[in-house]
């Protein structure tokens, strides 16, 4: 490792938060190597871009990432990491470029490290498929988002193949940590100010290949864990919400009421289309099983239009069930066709005009969901994670149940309530519509 020390980095990260804890992790170790984070205005000798792949607009913005990098450090060493794969055959980057695919993340800093002491002509690298049935090795990962929450990576990698997706050809197959090693990331999150802790993954509800441990049994041992007095399930999908977890999740001590599932559509045959593992029964069902041990819980999800095979009546028939659906915000996705997948091979391509018009549909019937399960609250007194908002004067914070809330300077009293879980009282929308104004309590 001497080959990095003394030299600059700077690091740049798209896509996801799992992504985001990964770089932070990254650039952790290369510190430690010997490497400064180059700042504002300095020349680097490495730039690491942590690059997303999920769609054709994140493969764009990762180019675009790494043309820029290379425009402002034309001599540094171009590392690309992540799920887009560049092209390498000629290497776009010129020779002083280096690929690190989901497999050898792991062992990143090692590469560079001889990639600079031994310069040589541009890596060769797996082409876009899975060896085997190699899981490969599981990368920790628990990072400090911008302001008061950490991000610990749980799982990596997916066994599922949706028909639209390139992740388990990116990362590999589902793997985890053990639960001993997460727990003791948690609490080391907690010795560092954490008092919220959010489970990141790309499946995290197959948690357990690896180490024939449980799901359940990672929630239980970090429920016990101490110092962190918030968790959330960033994403888990609807057939590994089991009962169980969301009855443990509803009397648990730490576990907040807020579940973010993926539907994707609300059409059974688009979803037989996805080879997506359950049908629109199964799903409502689940939401009413959510609700019923938690009543009170935010519910996010996720849903995917335009894809391949969705005419205009298999639309109108997905968003007619997400009408009917008690939940609290929908994140839409447009389909993109990504090369390589299954997907390709499904007849009936929709328009890009026909994707933006049923995406604002969607966006619409959200921003009523959100402002409909926000209105159920105003008047009550909840928990809030409190944090300094870039505008003086105001401090932000979610509830328990994922409200925003915005609490303005008078309120504060003069306390230093930044990272500071207090009791507020929801008022009224503020002038943005997009929190509720909080009076501490």
């Amino acid at each position: 490792m001497n080959a990095l020390k003394g030299k600059r980095a700077v690091f740049y990260t798209l896509g996801c938060k799992l992504n985001f804890a990964e770089t932070s992790t990254i650039q952790k170790q290369m510190e430690a190597a010997g490497v400064e984070t180059a700042r504002n205005g300095e020349s680097a000798d490495i730039c690491i871009v942590n690059t997303c792949s999920v769609t054709e607009v994140a493969d764009s913005k990762s180019r675009q990432a790494i043309n820029r990098l290379h425009r402002k450090h034309p001599n540094a060493l171009m590392v690309a990491t992540g799920c887009y794969k560049p092209p390498l055959t000629p290497p776009l980057w010129g020779e002083n470029f280096l690929f690190v695919d989901g497999k050898q993340k792991g062992e990143i800093v090692k590469l560079i490290a001889e990639r600079i002491a031994t310069p040589l002509q541009a890596e060769k690298t797996d082409t876009l498929a899975l060896e085997g049935d190699k899981r490969g090795i599981f990368v920790p990962a628990c990072a400090r988002g911008e302001r008061t929450r950490f991000f610990l990576k749980v799982q990596d990698g997916c066994d599922y193949f949706c028909t639209y997706c390139t992740i388990p050809f990116a990362r590999g197959r589902s793997r985890n940590g053990s639960i001993a090693s997460l727990v003791k990331q948690a609490e080391e999150a907690a010795r560092q100010g954490g008092k919220e802790v959010v489970l990141t993954g790309v499946n995290i509800g197959d948690f357990g290949k690896t180490t024939g441990e449980r799901f359940i049994d990672l929630l239980q041992a970090l429920d016990e864990a101490e110092g962190i007095q918030r968790y959330r399930i960033s994403s888990i999908e609807p057939n590994l919400l089991t009962e169980e977890v969301i009855r443990f999740c509803s009397q648990s001590r730490a576990f907040m009421p807020h579940f973010h599932i993926p539907l994707q559509s609300g059409s059974d045959e688009v979803l037989r289309l996805m080879h997506r593992r359950y049908d629109t029964k199964f799903f409502g069902e689940k939401i009413q099983e959510v609700l019923t041990y938690i009543p009170d819980a935010f519910i996010g999800v996720d849903v995917i239009v335009g894809m391949r095979g969705e005419t205009d009546e298999l639309f109108a028939e997905a968003l007619n069930f997400m009408e009917a659906m008690p939940v609290s915000q929908y994140h839409v996705f447009s389909y993109s066709e990504r090369p390589g997948t299954k997907a390709l091979q499904i007849p009936g391509i929709v328009s890009p005009e026909q994707k933006h018009e049923r995406s604002q549909q969607v966006l619409k019937l959200s921003d009523k969901k959100l402002r409909t399960h926000y209105n159920i609250y105003k008047g009550q007194t909840r928990p809030v994670l409190l944090e300094h908002s870039k505008n003086a004067g105001i401090m932000h914070g979610f509830t328990d149940n994922y409200i925003r809330v915005e609490v303005k300077n008078q309120e504060l009293k003069g306390k230093g309530l930044d990272n500071t879980i207090v009791q507020v009282r929801l008022g009224e929308w503020n002038e943005k519509g997009d929190a509720l104004i909080g009076e501490i309590e």
